[in-house]
């Protein structure tokens, strides 16, 4: 799934695509969902779906479908400027608290065809997904080969 858009997900679109790469039978998605075909299509062509259904295809298609909206929420809604406030709300809140800079090779992959294909220049990226300087760096470095540039 590379060359994922991260920015407009149509999971539906994205499921069906998994589907087709990992030929599973229709009768078999069916049995899965309790379902007839007609629903499991129209899963297909729904922009989103219900959590537990996205659940059932993350683990019949083996793959993380909810990591697509992570890496949604680490491009496009940074954590508040205010980190005192930021800081108060966490210590408040019983749900589970996890680590919101996980940058996965997709995505990785993702900042640095932006920057390879000159859509976005490095201070773009910085500031637009707010991606700290020397971790933006530190993966051109590591990566220098498939941008194409050298020392």
């Amino acid at each position: 799934m590379m060359n994922t858009n991260f920015k407009e997900i149509h999971i539906g679109e994205l499921i069906k695509k998994r589907t087709s790469e990992l030929k599973i039978d229709p009768f078999r998605i069916c049995q899965f969902f309790h379902t007839d075909e007609k629903e499991i299509e129209r899963m297909y062509l729904a922009e989103s779906i219900d959590t537990e259904h996205l659940l059932r295809w993350s683990k019949l298609l083996e793959y993380d479908f909810f990591r697509l909206y992570s890496q949604h929420l680490i491009l496009y809604a940074p954590p508040s400027g205010n980190k005192e406030e930021h800081v108060k709300k966490k210590q408040t809140s019983n749900l589970p608290q996890f680590r919101k800079s996980i940058y996965t090779v997709e995505l990785i992959n993702f900042i640095l065809e932006l920057i390879k294909t000159g859509q976005k220049t490095k201070l773009e990226v910085i500031e637009d997904y707010r991606i700290p300087k020397t971790t933006l760096y530190k993966w051109i470095s590591k990566y220098k080969d498939s941008l194409g540039e050298s020392d």
